[in-house]
Order: C-alpha cells, then structure tokens, then sequence
C-alpha cells in the first residue's frame, strides 16, 4: 500500500486489489471453497474495509494536501501540467488526473473549485469517507 496514493486505478485494477485481499484473508481465516461467506460479511469478521476504498481516501487525502500548497510547489504544478504533443490513436490512457478528476466531479468540484473547498478542512475531510460511485455495494 506504500504510495497507493498516487496509483491511478482502473475497473480492472481495483478487481484484481479485491480478489487478491479476498483470497488472503479467507486463506488466514481458513474459510474453503464448500464454506463461503459474503464479502461483507468477511470484511466485517476481520475489521477491515477493502483496498480499493482505502486507496480512493488516501488519493483524496493527498489530493486535499496538494491543493493546499502554495501555486507554484511542484506538486500543485504537476497537478495542472499538460505534456506537448500528441498522443496516439485510441482510447485515452487512464492517469492519475483523470482518476482524480472523476473522484472531484462524484462531488461536484473541478480543479478549479477544488482548493477553495481543501483550504477548509472541516468541508473536505466528510467528502474522503463519502460513499463512492466506483464502489460496488453488492460485494
């Protein structure tokens, strides 16, 4: 989990994080195929909440942390930054910034609106353990 912040994460990677912590702790709790129990019910035996959700707070976290440093830190710069030139033909890549910016538009903030929001901690810190959207209930 060191640097999981600064992960992007796609569908995909978010499955193979659940699938890999599920297998895990049923192999710790020594649960077997014949014996299967809910996900839900798995995480609450162990006090635990799944990967997927922890990385998203951390992200929000750290993202609240860049936006309230000065304008001109590297941070808060590589947040803005665009390469020059083109990229090829296709789907666009999934980075950071667009993990990022989907977590802000779920709570209705861009880039732009965003640090008026991280300055006041009390206001930012509810929406890192908000519900997400990319979280599935039924798991």
């Amino acid at each position: 989990m060191y640097g999981s912040e600064c992960w992007k994460t796609t569908a995909p990677i978010d499955k193979r994080l659940e699938v890999f912590q599920n297998q895990s702790l049923r192999r710790i709790l020594k649960i077997c195929w014949p014996n299967t129990i809910l996900n839900q019910d798995l995480y609450r035996r162990v006090g635990m909440t799944p990967l997927t959700r922890t990385i998203q707070i951390r992200r929000w976290r750290w993202l609240g942390h860049v936006l309230r440093m000065n304008t001109d830190s590297i941070p808060r710069v590589a947040l803005r930054w665009t390469p020059q030139g083109k990229r090829r033909r296709g789907r666009p890549k999934e980075t950071w910034r667009r993990t990022v910016q989907k977590d802000l538009k779920h709570h209705g903030l861009t880039l732009e609106t965003a640090p008026q929001v991280a300055v006041d901690r009390s206001r930012w810190r509810p929406l890192a353990v908000a519900p997400s959207t990319r979280r599935r209930e039924e798991d």
